[in-house]
């Protein structure tokens, strides 16, 4: 009975959060022979792409139909998804269906060997007597408060719970005020007749005008949506719910009211002034409200929005991105884009994953060491599921090795990454 409970408490490695980082990270780390536990506070896996139905996934391209520039754990769950119909639409190519994800994403995980816990939450962190080490974790889930321990521990929680729950530096928000980019709470409309839908110029307009009249109060200036991968199934990306701190509960929980509130509007002015939508109705909303920026973790080094734009190249390169800078308006109105020269991309060193002051971990997804302005280009699932992958990698390595990650050889993770189907050049 000891020895059991034992191999239950102590792992190698233990990802925090099983969103898309997540899912990549763990299974990395088990492929480098890595016991590894993922946990995750919902019944499936997915994150941002599954609980928040954020969809579909942004281009993983160096621009705009480039050549592709991210693949590993990425396009195995393209692969899979694909295999089972549900990757991929006629006008939306990169649309899947978040119940593909779920399954895919759960079958990787598990003929990867890791151990999967579900319905846990990160509670709190022990810390060694250095104040760098993490000792042990703990985790609430039925059986109460669950004590875990592993030699190193990823942060894919896409909050930076676990990094700022051990005391890691963090920041939060945009350098002025603090404030972070808006919620939106997703939602699907279905039954719509797709075939007499207007372009997107005329929805806005008609959004901008039932605004005008007091019929809609959503701070977005026009509507974004785009094709799901059922038929006559349109899914909005359009709530804009500002001023809220994501990391904060009370705050959440507002958030969630305020992002129903805007859904129900927005469905009444879709069927009452949009053609098409006349018939049409609320299919879903997503189970929790889309988090673009929270806590961010301060590391070995901060990557900034010139270094993205101007397409800069690491020697510790561990993922690749093309996304743009893409900053919504944390109080109101208006989204700033500015992408990259066509055909070129950016790195990803290794030292944005390393946090200041902690030993034994790793940050996965979008709460790597960024400012404001370039967290609002790698935050987007694909690039979080290349730097996932990463982390996992450098983890299970740190294991084998007997070292922390600031005494990591960054090539033996180039070379491990390479062999999992990653490009790096």
């Amino acid at each position: 009975m000891e020895q059991v409970e034992s191999n239950l408490t102590n792992f190698d490695v233990i990802v925090a959060g099983g969103g898309p980082s997540g899912i990549a990270a763990a299974v990395a780390s088990a492929r480098e022979g890595a016991r590894t536990l993922l946990i995750e506070r919902y019944g499936f896996l997915g994150g941002a792409g599954t609980a928040m139905m954020v969809n579909p996934w942004m281009s993983y391209r160096a621009g705009n139909g480039g050549e592709q520039i991210i693949f590993g754990v990425l396009q195995e769950l393209i692969d899979g998804m694909s295999e089972l119909g549900m990757y991929g639409h006629p006008k939306a190519r990169n649309a899947f269906d978040p119940e593909a994800l779920k399954v895919v994403a759960e079958k990787l995980s598990i003929e990867a060997g890791v151990t999967l816990l579900y319905h846990t939450f990160l509670a709190g962190v022990k810390m060694d007597e250095d104040g760098k080490t993490i000792r042990s974790i703990q985790l609430a889930n039925k059986q109460g408060l669950v004590e875990m321990k592993a030699q190193m521990y990823v942060d894919t929680t896409g909050d930076a719970d676990l990094a700022a729950l051990a005391g890691a530096v963090v920041d939060k928000g945009r350098e002025v005020d603090s404030n972070c980019q808006p919620m939106t709470l997703n939602f699907r409309m279905a039954n719509v007749d797709v075939q007499h839908m207007p372009d997107k110029n005329e929805i806005t307009r008609l959004f901008l005008e039932a605004k005008e009249k007091g019929e809609v109060d959503c701070p977005r200036e026009d509507v974004l949506w785009f094709y799901a991968n059922q038929p006559d199934v349109i899914h909005f990306n359009t709530t804009r719910v500002i001023l809220k701190d994501a990391t904060d509960p009370w705050q959440l929980t507002e958030a969630e009211i305020e992002g129903r509130r805007q859904v129900q509007q927005l469905v009444a002015f879709l069927k009452r002034d949009v053609a098409g939508f006349e018939n049409a109705y609320l299919q879903t909303t997503a189970p929790q409200i889309g988090v673009r920026e929270s806590r961010r973790v301060i590391g070995e080094h901060v990557l900034t929005a010139e270094e993205l734009l101007s397409a800069c190249k690491f020697d510790d390169v561990i993922a690749r991105g093309a996304y743009p800078v893409d900053i919504h308006n944390p109080t109101g109105s208006g989204t700033v884009i500015q992408s990259l020269k066509p055909g070129e991309w950016y790195d990803i060193p290794l030292r944005s994953l390393i946090p200041l002051k902690i030993d034994n971990l790793l940050v996965g997804g979008r709460p790597i060491s960024a400012t404001h302005e370039a967290h609002s280009a790698i935050r987007v699932q694909p690039i979080a599921i290349a730097i996932g992958q990463a982390a996992g990698t450098a983890a299970a390595l740190c294991v084998q090795d007997k070292v922390n990650p600031r005494q990591l050889h960054v090539g033996n993770v180039q070379q491990s990454l390479i062999k999992q189907g990653a490009r790096l050049r």
